[in-house]
């Protein structure tokens, strides 16, 4: 009867320490692409930021200002203040409008028209604040391409 008493006790403390650890909480560098790019009647942009948290937390993304590149060419600047709360390992897209230099008009109206891609890059910085803690600012690098979409004209995805 002792025995299985202190068997129970022993098996209740065991039970109660695994309870104190929790999950881990991990803030991880997010990550920003284009998902779609839409070129307007009026000849600006209209760019579907992606912003992945790779996180286990959420987080608010309050600010980001990304310099596009097309190429070895700059193209513009993405910026915004979405104030945007995305969950933990989980994505989100804002939708922000560029007004692009020249250059970068007619290396998407040639990618357009010859149907075929364009290599891009983003560079800049996400301004985010976890859950609980302190607003970071986290350096972005993306390197990608954009090909146009079928049935779809004007966009490149």
């Amino acid at each position: 009867m002792r025995w299985t008493r202190g068997l129970a006790l022993a098996l209740c403390a065991l039970i109660l320490a695994a309870c104190t650890g929790g999950p881990v909480k991990r803030v991880s560098e997010p990550a920003a692409r284009i998902q779609q790019l839409t070129v307007r009647a009026d000849g600006s942009w209209s760019a579907e930021l992606r912003i992945e948290n790779f996180s286990s937390i959420p987080m608010r993304f309050d600010r980001f200002d990304l310099a596009l590149s097309l190429g070895e060419d700059a193209a513009g600047r993405l910026q915004g203040t979405p104030a945007l709360s995305i969950g933990p390992e989980s994505a989100d897209v804002v939708v922000v409008t560029l007004q692009p230099n020249g250059p970068a008009k007619l290396a998407i109206a040639d990618a357009l028209s010859a149907r075929r891609s364009v290599s891009y890059t983003l560079k800049g910085s996400l301004t985010a604040t976890p859950d609980e803690k302190k607003q970071r600012d986290f350096d972005v690098q993306r390197s990608s391409a954009l090909s146009p979409a079928p049935g779809l004209p004007g966009v490149l995805r």
